[in-house]
């Protein structure tokens, strides 16, 4: 299940698509020379081909310097860079394949030649380095456009704790009943995998395999649900420091397709069991059990939260 992107930026400072600042500076490093190389190949391309030793072909070194303008592009403004940092790849196989065809004409210039293979193998090693760290984060996977049918959560909260000490509460499954009010077992099962239960309507329940797929400690952990879960879901939690120290940010991502489709999503809404709804009251309870120790209730007392049914009953009325 594939998720949409994790946050609007990603990391603050960073754009989508990258799970962290360096890849985003090495990735629009390589695009801002593609653009670079691009428009001096579009702009002068006979000098720059006697440059490198391969003669005038001004057509041949407008069409590669337009293929460099587009991936540089790409790879600076759109939601998918490592598409496009994998057409660079593409695009510097070729060049280099152009290049040793070119070595075996007489009237071309071998040294010259040879400097600027060695000079695309490099660059070409870049852009499939950074390429790599793209397609093979989860996270970048994460950031996907959802399937069709998928529904997306989002929810942020500052925590008056360090990350670290964040981290390793969430990263505890057995804490999750203590938050999580529809969570009734977890049960691990290795390091990766754990086993859910959470309660249904009716007083039914559900259950379902999970996988960790990304657990950097203290950052982020992200998830995804086994095949055959009731309730398909992926998603991941970040863990950054608050502006000044003041604690942490807390940002849980994900997407799950809802019984029933989009219909059974908007009654959930209807009848305050939406899962953002769930997470953010969720949140605010892990807030609370790591600040206070626990989490405030209201049993006992004298009057309390209409029920969702309740409070329909009253708009109508009115």
């Amino acid at each position: 299940m594939a998720l949409e992107h994790i946050d609007r930026h990603g990391r603050p400072g960073t754009q989508q698509g990258f799970a962290d600042i360096r890849q985003e500076r090495l990735a629009h490093g390589l695009g801002w020379f593609g653009l670079t190389l691009g428009a001096a190949q579009l702009v002068a391309p006979k000098g720059l081909g006697r440059m490198i030793g391969v003669g005038d072909r001004p057509l041949l070194m407008r069409a590669m310097g337009a293929r460099e303008v587009l991936s540089g592009l790409g790879v600076l403004g759109s939601r998918h860079p490592g598409l496009w940092l994998g057409a660079r790849v593409g695009g510097d196989m070729l060049d280099m394949a152009l290049l040793v065809a070119a070595l075996s004409s007489a009237a071309n210039r071998r040294v010259r030649i040879g400097l600027a293979l060695a000079a695309v193998a490099g660059v070409a090693a870049l852009d499939l380095l950074s390429s790599q760290q793209v397609a093979s984060h989860p996270k970048a996977r994460l950031r996907e456009r959802p399937r069709a049918g998928t529904v997306p959560v989002r929810v942020d909260l500052v925590v008056n704790k360090d990350p670290d000490t964040c981290y390793r509460f969430w990263r505890d499954f057995a804490n999750f009943p203590r938050f999580m009010r529809h969570v009734q077992d977890v049960k691990v099962l290795d390091e990766r995998r754990s086993h859910w239960t959470l309660s249904a309507p009716a007083g039914r329940s559900v259950q379902w395999d999970a996988e960790i797929v990304e657990d950097v400690p203290g950052e982020r952990i992200a998830w995804k649900a086994g095949p055959r879960a009731a309730i398909p879901n992926a998603g991941v939690v970040r863990f950054e420091p608050a502006t000044g120290g003041r604690g942490t940010i807390i940002r849980v991502r994900i997407h799950y397709r809802p019984p029933g489709g989009e219909l059974g999503s908007m009654v959930a809404h209807v009848f305050g069991e939406a899962p953002e709804l769930q997470a953010r009251h969720d949140l605010r309870r892990f807030k609370q059990v790591l600040e206070t120790g626990e989490v405030p209730t209201t049993a006992g007392q004298s009057s309390g939260r209409r029920t969702a049914v309740a409070r329909l009953m009253k708009k109508v009325s009115t």
